[in-house]
C-alpha cells in the first residue's frame, strides 16, 4: 500500500491535477495538517519542473515524429501561447508568476512550463519565476481550503 503522503506528492506531480487537487485532499481527506499539507503539495507541484524545462524541446521533437503527437503538441502549444502571451505582453516574466499562480484549469507548472519554453524564458530564470507561481498558488489554494472549512463548520456543523 502506498503511503498516504506519496500519493499527495504523486498528485501534484501530474499535469492538470497539479497543487490545485493534491492540497485539499491532503487536507480534507488524508487529514495532514495545513503545513503539511502545503509543504507536500508544493514539493509535488516543484519536482518534475527541472526535467520539463530543460527535456521538453527535445520530448517534443522525437514525439513529434508521430501524427498523432504532433498534432496534440501542435494544439497544446497554441492554446497555451494563446492563454499566457497577453500576460506576458503584460507583465513580461512576471507574468508567469501570475499565470501559474492564479489556481484555474490550465495555468499551473506545467503550462507555465511550456509558457517559458515557448517565450524562450531560461530554465534556470523560469525555474525560480515557477516556484514563486506555485508558492502563490498553494496560499490561494490554502486560503480558500480555510475559508471552506470555515463556512462548512458555521453552516452544517
Amino acid at each position: 500500500m502506498v503511503p498516504n503522503f506519496l500519493k499527495i506528492i504523486w498528485f501534484a506531480m501530474l499535469p492538470i491535477f497539479e497543487l490545485r487537487l493534491a492540497l485539499p485532499l491532503a487536507y480534507f481527506k488524508y487529514g495532514f495538517n495545513i503545513y503539511e499539507s502545503i509543504s507536500l503539495s508544493v514539493l509535488g507541484n516543484i519536482l518534475p519542473l527541472l526535467p520539463i524545462l530543460y527535456l521538453l524541446e527535445g520530448m517534443v521533437k522525437f514525439f513529434s515524429k508521430w501524427s498523432f503527437t504532433k498534432k496534440f503538441f501542435d494544439w497544446f502549444f497554441k492554446r497555451t501561447e494563446k492563454a499566457f502571451s497577453e500576460t506576458y505582453m503584460k507583465w513580461g516574466k512576471l507574468g508567469l508568476i501570475v499565470f501559474v499562480g492564479i489556481p484555474l484549469p490550465m495555468t499551473g507548472a506545467w503550462t507555465g512550463a511550456v509558457a517559458s519554453t515557448l517565450f524562450k524564458i531560461k530554465p534556470k530564470e523560469a525555474f525560480w519565476l515557477l516556484v514563486l507561481g506555485v508558492l502563490l498558488a498553494a496560499s490561494i489554494v490554502t486560503t480558500i481550503c480555510l475559508l471552506f472549512q470555515n463556512l462548512a463548520t458555521k453552516w452544517f456543523l
